[in-house]
């Protein structure tokens, strides 16, 4: 794959957008280039050949990557649903599954962890999460809020009472929050919605 993104000359992070322009590029200029006469029109000739296949090459590969993505995706749905539910048996399935492992996966993995009360392994999963993607504010918003319960746990003694899991709608899996806590309040990762203090929710 890496030959075909230097025939176009671009790495292979180029955007489709840089991969499309690059390629109307060179194929008008191959295509001008092949009416030449003797070896110059032969080699134009070539180049377009080259090209074209190099071309469809990429193409085909980010299609399927871009359909396992979306598989992906609906697959850590499902995963988040299980959670919502409390179904934590079927989200470690589901999680089980997984043959590669993103930044989400470890993620989800940390809540499912967390809501076992095994805070050790989801602080593990969430570093892991946020060494995969550092510019994820909702993993670094989890992790500070991990660290907070366990620094509470240690000085008093005893874990924080923990809400009751209301039934879950949108995109957050901790349930029933105000709107200004519901960036950082997911699954009851956030330490204020652990003892329902948020924004004098209750």
């Amino acid at each position: 794959m890496k030959e075909s993104y230097e025939i176009l000359g671009l790495a292979e992070s180029a955007t489709d957008e840089e991969l499309e322009a690059r390629y109307k590029e060179l194929k008008a200029k191959y295509d001008e280039e092949k009416w030449q006469d003797g070896e110059a029109g032969n080699k134009a000739a070539r180049a377009l050949s080259r090209l074209e296949a190099a071309y469809a090459e990429i193409k085909e590969e980010r299609s399927e990557a871009h359909k396992d993505t979306a598989s992906s995706s609906e697959a850590l749905s499902r995963v988040g649903d299980a959670i919502r539910a409390g179904d934590l048996n079927r989200a470690q399935g589901l999680l089980d599954d997984f043959n590669e492992r993103n930044a989400e996966w470890h993620y989800l993995q940390s809540v499912v962890f967390y809501k076992k009360n095994w805070m050790n392994e989801s602080k593990k999963q969430l570093e892991i999460a946020i060494q995969m993607d550092e510019t994820n504010q909702k993993y670094r918003d989890a992790y500070v809020n991990l660290n907070a319960r366990a620094n509470y746990r240690e000085k008093t003694g005893g874990a924080p009472a923990q809400a009751a899991d209301p039934a879950a709608d949108g995109e957050q899996m901790g349930g029933n929050v105000c709107a200004n806590c519901a960036s950082m309040c997911y699954t009851f990762l956030c330490v204020n919605c652990l003892f329902n203090l948020c924004c004098g929710c209750r």
